[in-house]
């Protein structure tokens, strides 16, 4: 809210704070380049070249946002290069999480892999967790105009520690081997290969990153925002809730894919998304029924199980559904098309509803049709690997 007053100011508080979260949707359009070209250079030159890059861009559209000037300074160039950060960031992104997952993947023995790579999930959680205890520290401590002339920058600045230890970090890690053994030859197209041979598997990741990315923007980034518009909490209320809702999952994320290790992880995520559908609609009406923190902070912390349960099986998910030919690019372009067309404008989509229908519950509908929509495609598109010990790919 703070950055809608700050480069959109329209007069009108609802117009401003959609003009900030359709900027910041914005950013996902420009996920699907990101994964075209940053997937299909993990699959040519490797993964650690792929994962290089994606560091310093995110850095550079972090850098960005931390000290653009505000609309009353320049003018309409600050909202114009807030747009250019986030769509540096959305190209960086388009190739980390994909990449960063077969990555995980491919270094994991196959009866580990689920274990394993729910830390790409439980590592995003953590970033959102920082973030939100950041800003709830943020807006407790310092007085509003202090937090608007300086505080808000805070974040982004210390965000930029992201590109000297990522780079350190990723710096000391070895190709796996077994990208290594499978490396294709050169020549040829890796995205008309990924589309032609393996459609099903592409398909999936899509189906299964709907309700990933729906669950997190609107569970675990837009209701902050909705919890002060709509419920009337404070800033800090809000993210202290919002934060409790993340331990939940770095916590049970891990626990939750080395479940899937052992019963599968199709079980995990059809019964995951079920709930989700199933209980988010009559929660929202009694969360709004009964305003408070503590109703508020119950409603994050319950949904912030089938949340981990479903995200920290759906990377290995993924990661299995093609081979390491053409793993990062297929599990880059299903992700990152579906987080742009469900999950990027979920905020903005959450806001108009309320806006547009007068009814506070209405954005939950958003995440039942979606998951209705993910479920469906899921149960036919998704197959689980025959032999989870054994399977090579």
């Amino acid at each position: 809210m703070t950055l809608s007053r700050l480069f959109f100011p329209t007069g009108d508080p609802t117009t401003s704070l959609l003009a900030a979260v359709a900027t910041f949707g914005v950013g996902f359009a420009m996920r699907p380049l990101g994964a075209v070209v940053l997937g299909t250079l993990a699959d040519r030159r490797g993964r650690k070249a792929a994962l290089s890059i994606t560091i310093f861009a995110m850095a550079a559209g972090t850098a960005l946002l931390g000290i653009v000037p505000t609309y009353d300074r320049i003018g309409v160039w600050a909202p114009v290069l807030v747009v250019l950060a986030r769509l540096v960031q959305g190209f960086s992104a388009g190739g980390e999480v994909g990449t960063a997952t077969v990555f995980l993947a491919e270094h994991a023995h196959p009866s580990r892999r689920g274990f394993v790579t729910s830390w790409q999930q439980a590592s995003q959680a953590t970033a959102l967790l920082l973030g939100s205890l950041l800003g709830a520290a943020l807006n407790a401590w310092l007085p509003p105009a202090a937090l608007e002339s300086w505080g808000w920058r805070v974040p982004f600045l210390l965000g930029l520690l992201i590109g000297p230890v990522g780079y350190y970090l990723r710096s000391r890690t070895t190709e796996p081997a077994q990208f290594t053994a499978a490396r294709r030859e050169p020549g040829g197209s890796v995205l008309v290969e990924a589309f032609r041979s393996h459609p099903r598997g592409i398909a999936a990741g899509f189906a299964i990153t709907i309700t990933w990315t729906v669950a997190t923007y609107f569970f675990l980034v837009n209701l902050p925002t909705y919890a002060q518009r709509q419920l009337h909490l404070s800033a800090a209320q809000a993210l202290a809730a919002t934060s409790a809702a993340l331990l939940v999952v770095v916590v049970l994320a891990p626990c939750f894919g080395s479940l899937s290790d052992r019963t599968g992880r199709r079980p995990l995520l059809i019964g995951a998304a079920a709930v989700l559908v199933v209980a988010v609609v009559p929660a929202t009406a009694l969360l709004n029924a009964a305003p408070s923190i503590w109703s508020f902070l119950a409603f994050q912390v319950l949904f912030a199980v089938p949340i981990a349960a479903f995200t920290g099986t759906a990377p290995a998910a993924m990661a299995e559904a093609c081979p390491p030919q053409v793993r990062s690019t297929s599990v880059s372009v299903g992700y990152n098309v579906a987080v742009a067309v469900f999950g990027g404008f979920a905020p903005f989509v959450a806001t108009w509803l309320v806006a547009a229908t007068g009814n506070p519950v209405a954005p939950a509908w958003y995440v039942v049709a979606t998951g209705v929509l993910s479920l469906s495609l899921i149960a036919a598109l998704y197959a689980e690997p025959a032999r989870r010990t054994a399977v090579a790919n």
